[in-house]
This record gives structure tokens, C-alpha cells and sequence, in this order.
């Protein structure tokens, strides 16, 4: 699905469209429609089943969310190999309203968040098998 980047995505301000898809259960991948430029991101769910946030209110306002918006978050992933060693920041979740085609990276005050870090290793959450 593509949407529109309502608010800019730190050091990639030029991105104004992107496109989301699915790459299995866990992972999607997020590419600027008018680059190479592309992210790999994850349910936040898959790892942290009580990952936790308000949405901040003009956030809310930009990606215009009401009670009937359907919306997906997802967390992005800088992949390493192995795959237990990839990061995970989930202090900067990207919001999707699917509703409106809009998206946006919402970048929270770890003052609030204290448990969510930037760079956190999948391997935190999962066990080898």
C-alpha cells in the first residue's frame, strides 16, 4: 500500500511517498517511491506484546485519526547477520492510518519511555532455536 510521509522521517526529509509490503508474518518493507531508498520494519507486537504508547496529539491531527481509522505500527529494524543480531528502535515507531494513506515515524521522549531503546537486539526478545 503506499502512503503519503506526513511528518519527515529523520535524515531521510526527502522522502515524501512510500510503498509497504509485506515481506512474511513479522516484517514489512517500506521503499520511497521515487528511490532505491528503502527500510525493513517489524511488528512491534511479534517482539514486545505490551509495547505501550499514546499517540502524541498532533500526530494524531497530521495523520488524521478518528475512532474508524484502521491503523498499523511497526518498528525499524537495521538487519544483521545474524538475524538475532539485527536492532530494533522502538523509541522512533512508524504509525500507518490505512484509512487515510498517510504515515508518519513518531519519535517518542524516552523521559516517558524509558524502556524503549533506539537500538535494541531482536535477540533481547527471541531465543535461538
Amino acid at each position: 500500500m503506499k502512503y503519503s510521509v506526513k511528518n519527515p522521517i529523520p535524515g531521510f526529509e526527502n522522502i515524501k511517498e512510500v510503498e509497504v509490503t509485506k515481506i512474511d508474518d513479522f516484517f514489512v518493507k517500506m521503499q520511497d517511491v521515487d528511490s532505491k531508498t528503502s527500510f525493513t520494519m517489524i511488528n512491534p507486537y511479534a517482539l514486545r506484546p505490551d509495547y505501550e504508547f499514546d499517540i502524541p496529539t498532533p500526530y494524531k491531527n497530521l495523520l488524521e485519526i478518528d475512532e474508524n481509522s484502521k491503523l498499523e505500527l511497526y518498528a525499524i529494524v537495521a538487519i544483521s547477520s545474524p538475524i538475532e543480531e539485527s536492532t530494533v528502535n522502538f523509541l522512533a515507531p512508524v504509525l500507518c492510518n490505512t484509512t487515510s494513506a498517510t504515515l508518519a515515524q513518531i519519535v517518542l521522549d524516552n523521559r516517558y519511555y524509558p524502556n524503549f531503546g533506539q537500538a535494541e537486539k531482536i535477540s533481547k526478545y527471541v531465543q535461538k532455536q
